[in-house]
């Protein structure tokens, strides 16, 4: 099993950042900044890490909000030119990887009544980690300010910068505060994104094609919008990004969107689906076998995916779309697709033990269904 995230906030890391913060400024209490944030950490899962450590900073660095910016952003590595993640750790030039999270944390908790100079030092630590989860109480709270700021910033040299005005401002971000004014009306952000759809890079790309994403979980029709107007003669790496921002959206069956793809058609045909094994034990695995035969006398093109209706704890069931395949089937053609489908525990979602329905869609259409059970 994967080491778990909340491993990367420990003791150690404390210490890395407790000799930086110490070289930088000479009177720094290096001693009780570690005792305070090591105090108690191990028992703690990684967002309480976070916050544990955000306070040893808040208990340590200078009263003065922009003294206290001043001293973490001394401390930091020096900024990189690319996006490589894995080469943003600790080391003797600076910090920068996952202390910079607690970082932020101690911003976004002290700097909203100083939103100018916080979102400053907010600038200068995305491009050691990320800000993402930090600037979206300046969203909040200084809405005007922080929009400006951030579409200001669309024209940043650095990629983490321009990454962070799409990231940080999602209405569903996983893991960070929920931005309802957003969720109910995505307008406001439109603009950012609107800016950033062709930047150069593909980590930025990213970012917005889920930004999009997320709206199109609550308005699916402004996502529909902006296929129709942004699409037509879209250059390879906008129509990469526009399709990864329709995942939900062709997942639900949307058919104006299945009809922008060209994937609007029902099977001319038929299908069948096969579960195998038939039990399934938790933390094993099963093989979904759908078979296509094509009645038409012109090539089909087809999104194939697949649902499973999760059995929750009270015994109703909770329907989950799994990416399946995309398919050219040609004029009489018969197809066999394959797909192991794993149980292993995760950390987003708790499985039960039950009868599991499973429902085989073609171009938004169920076509076929199937059923095994889980086993504890």
């Amino acid at each position: 099993m994967a080491e778990p995230f909340k491993n990367l906030i420990h003791a150690g890391l404390v210490a890395v950042a407790a000799r930086h913060l110490g070289r930088v400024r000479a009177d720094f209490p290096v001693a009780e900044f570690v005792r305070l944030a090591c105090t108690g950490l191990e028992a703690l899962e990684l967002k309480q890490r976070v916050r544990h450590v955000a306070n040893a900073f808040a208990a340590t660095l200078p009263a003065g909000f922009a003294d206290a910016c001043a001293v973490l952003e001394a401390s930091l590595a020096p900024a990189r030119d690319d996006t490589d993640l894995k080469a943003l750790v600790p080391g003797e030039a600076g910090l920068a990887g996952w202390i910079v999270w607690p970082m932020t944390e101690f911003i976004a908790a002290r700097g909203l009544a100083h939103p100018e100079r916080a979102l400053v030092a907010l600038r200068e630590l995305t491009q050691r980690s990320t800000a993402e989860y930090a600037v979206r109480p300046f969203l909040v709270e200084h809405e005007a300010l922080t929009l400006a700021t951030l579409q200001r910033w669309t024209r940043d040299p650095s990629a983490h910068v321009r990454r962070l005005c799409s990231e940080g401002s999602r209405p569903r971000l996983p893991w960070g505060l929920q931005l309802q004014r957003f969720v109910a009306d995505p307008s406001p952000t439109l603009p950012i994104l609107r800016a950033l759809q062709d930047d150069p890079s593909e980590y930025v790309r990213r970012s917005v094609a889920n930004h999009l994403n997320d709206i199109a979980k609550d308005h699916p029709d402004v996502v529909a919008d902006w296929l129709d107007e942004h699409l037509p003669a879209a250059s390879p790496a906008r129509r990469a990004l526009l399709e990864h921002a329709s995942r939900t959206l062709v997942k639900r069956g949307d058919r104006r969107v299945l009809a922008v793809w060209g994937v609007a058609a029902p099977l001319r045909g038929t299908a069948t689906l096969t579960i195998a094994p038939k039990r399934v034990r938790l933390g094993g695995s099963m093989q979904v076998e759908a078979t296509l035969r094509s009645t038409a006398k012109s090539r089909q093109r087809l999104v194939v995916d697949y649902v499973v209706h999760h059995m929750k704890q009270d015994g109703t069931a909770r329907p989950k779309v799994w990416k399946g395949w995309k398919v050219e089937l040609g004029p009489g053609e018969t197809r066999a697709l394959t797909k192991k489908h794993g149980w292993k525990p995760t950390t987003i979602r708790t499985d039960h033990p039950g009868r599991h329905a499973v429902e085989l869609v073609v171009n938004g259409k169920v076509v076929a269904r199937s059923a095994f059970d889980l086993r504890a």
